[in-house]
């Protein structure tokens, strides 16, 4: 899986899952922009978590630069993928790993904080992949990571913000994929689970971030962010890693009930049974035609 000589981004890499996806695909080669605003899980305040990760990796012998950019920022955005130009001329893999929490059941939660996690999530992914995005065209070469997760794929109680943009990462990568594939581009996402500061923060959780289960490490998630950046890499797909253990998600659609062009509401109503049953379900990538 070769990344040597690559030019990263990777969004959110202060700590957590970001600074083990850096860090694995340093230890390969890839050179690295390290962005990072290092503020805390909820978006607030800033540090200084990319200049520390950058030391790191300089001291295994690899090659990164720090950025404290907000991708939520369109301003931000650009100057994350300018930065790389800048220091290392190009742009071949985006990891979309930046992310905050606001987690509250959709009943008490603000507009405010809906906006929030939507515009960070989902938006910061989209702006810093939309400049890197004619870079990786015009050269026929990208490979683009989006963060999704289990709270938006199967759904998760009290994060509906986060459930919704992580699921939009699905609908962009279905599309960027298709987009991307004549000029060798490909889009995928990771549905990582890992003992960090974001799933420490979640209401009932028991995760020492600090002093994380190795079990439960975040380094057991890089690997496939390692496959996904590389050459070798697959187009459109979603693949699931926590504690060693690794999947695929895909959509699934059954073969349906054709009740012709004259089809009534009690038509659809008599099928009802029929149209919900599963059990010829076969991956779907295509509308009816």
């Amino acid at each position: 899986m070769s990344v040597e000589g690559r030019v990263a981004i990777i969004t959110g890499a202060g700590g957590g899952l970001g600074k083990e996806h850096a860090l694995l695909l340093a230890k390969n080669g890839a050179k690295l922009v390290i962005n990072d605003l290092g503020g805390s899980v909820d978006g607030s305040g800033k540090s200084d978590a990319a200049d520390l990760v950058v030391e790191e990796v300089r001291a295994m012998g690899g090659e990164a630069v720090a950025n404290k950019d907000s991708v939520s920022d369109k301003a931000g955005a650009k100057n994350i993928v300018a930065t790389a130009m800048k220091e290392y001329g190009t742009v071949d893999i985006v990891v979309n790993n930046a992310g905050i929490l606001r987690d509250k059941s959709f009943k008490k939660m603000t507009l405010e904080e809906w906006d929030l996690v939507l515009s960070v999530h989902l938006n910061g992914s989209a702006y810093v992949t939309w400049h890197a995005w004619p870079i990786m065209y015009e050269k026929n070469y990208g490979r683009v990571i989006f963060t999704s997760s289990v709270s938006g794929i199967l759904g998760s109680f009290g994060q509906s913000n986060y459930g919704a943009a992580k699921m939009g990462m699905v609908g962009l990568m279905n599309n960027l994929s298709r987009e991307g594939a004549s000029h060798n581009i490909h889009t995928n996402c990771l549905s990582p689970g890992a003992a960090t500061r974001m799933t420490a923060s979640v209401p009932g959780s028991s995760i020492d971030a600090d002093n994380p289960d190795p079990g439960n490490h975040p380094g057991l998630v890089s690997p496939v962010i390692l496959y996904l950046a590389s050459e070798e890499a697959p187009n459109g797909r979603i693949i699931q890693a926590a504690r060693g253990k690794y999947a695929s998600d895909m959509v699934y659609a059954n073969t349906g009930v054709d009740l012709g062009e004259e089809a009534t509401a009690e038509d659809f109503l008599a099928a009802t049974d029929d149209i919900l049953d599963m059990s010829d379900a076969v991956p779907k990538t295509t509308f009816w035609r």
